[in-house]
């Protein structure tokens, strides 16, 4: 193999996301290194083809692993940041959910009171109705006694005038 290569990017069966991120990788490598390998490489690349050698090769992969630990680093801290939210997540939904159970059991005590309360009204109002029923009848059997009465004592009394009469006659 000659020590250096150019080769047509159609040749590398590489998809046009993958050939762009290598010539990406080919120019980073042209701005940040100015051996000749570095110089050629940039050349190489501005005319559209790469330029493949031992340095170079070395260069692109010590490249893109430097680019896959940045953002396996990016990664691992958005995950534990993920997991920072979701924790805080979790803490925060636990205590609303102890929040949540003292409030429903509060409302079952308050429900359970007001049911008390309505049966304990209804049996008042009903006992309500029974004496009042009692009171009105007891008035009305009261004013039947006093009519009654009023009625008897009129009779007794024109009785006793009639009969007192008759015994001034004899």
């Amino acid at each position: 193999m000659p020590s250096s290569q150019v080769i047509d990017p159609t040749q590398l069966n590489l998809t046009h996301e993958e050939l762009t991120l290598l010539r990406e990788g080919q120019s980073a490598l042209a701005r940040g290194g100015g051996s000749s390998s570095s110089r050629a490489a940039s050349r190489a690349s501005s005319q559209g083809v790469f330029l493949l050698n031992h340095a170079t090769l070395q260069a692109l992969e010590a490249h893109f692993q430097r680019v896959m630990s940045h953002i396996s680093s990016q990664m691992n801290y958005l995950s534990e940041q993920t997991q920072a939210a979701t924790q805080m997540m979790y803490s925060e939904t636990g205590e609303l959910i102890v929040d949540a159970d003292a409030e429903i059991q509060r409302f079952h005590k308050i429900n359970q009171q007001l049911e008390e309360l309505e049966l304990d009204f209804d049996r008042i109002a009903h006992i309500h109705a029974i004496v009042r029923d009692i009171r009105q009848r007891l008035e009305e059997a009261e004013r039947e006694l006093d009519h009654s009465s009023s009625h008897s004592s009129r009779r007794h009394e024109g009785h006793r005038t009639g009969h007192s009469s008759r015994h001034r006659h004899r």
